[in-house]
């Protein structure tokens, strides 16, 4: 019994921190989302995106009954922070401290020259820096199983496998032409690592055959679902 109430004491402490944790950058991220305006078409869209982001992390913080539930909270909020970095250098300020890597950031690598590429008859763009052309951000990550570089975009197309957890039939096209020979990008790699998911049929081999499926047709909004974590550090 008192080995339990001890255990017991000990959750609830670590629970109490990871909380207490959490709620200190959802109120900094807070801070950055409600005293931010952006100036064009990628800052508001990257702002949105950190709205999103703190939005997400209040709910999950109502929900939050254990230490790792609290801790994703704090990951939650880092990801919005990352897109808040993102709208201040799209506006031309001080993006503030770098942030440590998100998981599968670096695997992930990012945009190293512009791209412009037809997949089924839509046109998808891809760049390191943002414009009208490009408002979508992505800070890289591992979606699905399959690395999704930084960078920015002209229309978040890895949304639906964040959410469905899984790629559609016609990724594989996209992924080729979106990411073949830009250097800095591990797009090959993570395409066969993504070859067998969890809880989606890829449809066999996907070297071969009618990859069928249509990525575009839309608008898919904005946000991002991602989650990621590490020590921001400073204030913008």
């Amino acid at each position: 019994m008192w080995l339990f109430r001890q255990r017991a004491a000990a959750q609830a402490r670590e629970l109490e921190d990871a909380k207490s944790e959490a709620r200190r950058w959802v109120e900094r991220l807070g801070g950055q989302v409600l005293n931010l305006v952006g100036t064009d078409e990628p800052s508001k869209q990257a702002l949105a995106d950190a709205a999103e982001r703190y939005n997400a992390a209040g709910s999950q913080m109502e929900q939050a009954r254990s230490a790792a539930q609290a801790r994703q909270v704090t990951e939650t909020a880092y990801e919005g922070l990352y897109y808040v970095r993102a709208a201040r250098s799209a506006m031309g300020l001080d993006p503030g401290p770098d942030l440590p890597p998100l998981p599968g950031q670096q695997r992930a690598g990012a945009v190293s020259e512009m791209r412009d590429v037809d997949v089924e008859g839509h046109s998808y763009s891809a760049a390191p820096s943002p414009s009208d052309r490009n408002p979508h951000y992505y800070p890289g990550g591992v979606v699905a199983g399959r690395p999704v570089p930084q960078g920015w975009y002209s229309e978040p197309w890895w949304k639906p496998a964040l959410v469905a957890g899984a790629w559609g039939l016609g990724s594989a096209l996209l992924f080729s032409a979106m990411f073949s020979g830009m250097a800095g990008v591990a797009y090959a790699d993570g395409f066969q690592d993504g070859a067998a998911m969890d809880g989606g049929d890829m449809g066999g081999d996907m070297g071969g055959g009618d990859m069928g499926g249509d990525m575009g047709g839309g608008d898919m909004g904005g946000g991002d679902m991602g989650g990621g974590f590490g020590d921001f550090g400073g204030d913008f």
